[in-house]
């Protein structure tokens, strides 16, 4: 098993968010560290967004030059920001400047606030997964097979020229994040070096098996695509502080107590590891940990001390 952390940018100033990723790369057991790809912060609403928030790509490539060990990523790119082609150039650069450690992470769009306040056309949930699905394509096509050509609903290239190649041969991996049965695992299936998926581990094993069900279907071994999962990490021995969190998580994603409980790691370190093991368990491979605050350096380090060397 490996972890990450996705810090996040918000309601931080740079001069932390840069110590925290030269402390966690330099003194961690964490294999890699994210940002996220949104422009205010918040729960997704108007509430709270008018707080600082850095852009995400363009923060990662100065903490990608910043770092020297960890791998590092945007988890995830929300597809509709940016045409995919400049996207795939930014990530081609960013891989460059960490010396072959960018992890691509991809995903259709949610935040439906952020794209209204900003005039970016949110489009409808099916055509959002349609750009997603076209998008990895093109990505892929751009990093393997340049000049390329493409001609897709809502995308095309015209022997599209693409140098330099990316560091990581034929590219960085490709994570797609989402859990949509019917149309972003088969994304994944059909374009995807790793899957992120969310929820309880029972759910995640579920996800797993329709992933598997596409892949036999696009012809892919399901062995060649990584499972991983974003986690809600609470580590804290006050037992009315863990009731408080599965009380927020049951409220914020309209889930029962059980499936609440069992989607994050909450407690003390035992009851830490106990979840992490069924995470295991389920087939995730890498967990990549996100907590409020985001940016809380003790809790990290006492999770990468504590907690990362009993699944090494």
């Amino acid at each position: 098993m490996k972890f990450g952390v996705q810090t996040g940018q918000n309601n931080t100033e740079w001069p932390d968010l840069l110590a925290l990723w030269q402390e966690l790369d330099r003194d961690s057991n964490f294999d890699s560290l994210w940002l996220v790809d949104h422009f205010v912060p918040g729960g997704g609403g108007a509430m709270g967004a008018e707080g600082p928030h850095f852009e995400g790509w363009t923060a990662l490539a100065a903490l990608a030059h910043a770092t020297s060990r960890v791998r590092v990523g945007v988890l995830v790119t929300g597809n509709t920001y940016r045409h995919p082609a400049v996207l795939a150039k930014m990530a081609t650069t960013v891989d460059h400047i960490s010396g072959g450690r960018l992890n691509f992470g991809l995903g259709a769009a949610w935040h439906e606030f952020e794209h209204r306040a900003y005039g970016i056309p949110f489009y409808t949930v099916p055509e959002r997964l349609e750009r997603l699905d076209e998008a990895a394509q093109l990505i892929k096509l751009l990093w393997t097979s340049p000049p390329a050509s493409f001609n897709g609903r809502f995308y095309q290239l015209d022997e599209a020229p693409y140098n330099p190649p990316n560091v990581q041969q034929p590219h960085p991996p490709i994570l797609i994040g989402g859990g949509g049965e019917k149309r972003t695992l088969r994304t994944v299936a059909r374009y995807g070096d790793a899957c992120n998926v969310s929820g309880s581990p029972e759910t995640v094993r579920h996800k797993v098996e329709v992933l598997h069900r596409h892949c036999r279907d696009a012809g892919r071994d399901p062995s060649e695509i990584k499972v991983t999962a974003q986690v809600g990490r609470f580590l804290n021995d006050d037992p009315a502080f863990k009731e408080r969190v599965i009380q927020g998580v049951m409220a914020f994603r309209g889930v029962d107590r059980d499936e609440a409980q069992r989607s994050v790691l909450v407690g003390g370190v035992g009851e830490v590891k106990e979840g992490v093991a069924s995470f295991a368990e389920a087939g995730v491979e890498e967990i990549y940990l996100f907590q409020f605050p985001r940016t809380h350096r003790e809790s990290l380090l006492r999770f990468s001390r504590e907690v990362i060397p009993a699944f090494g």
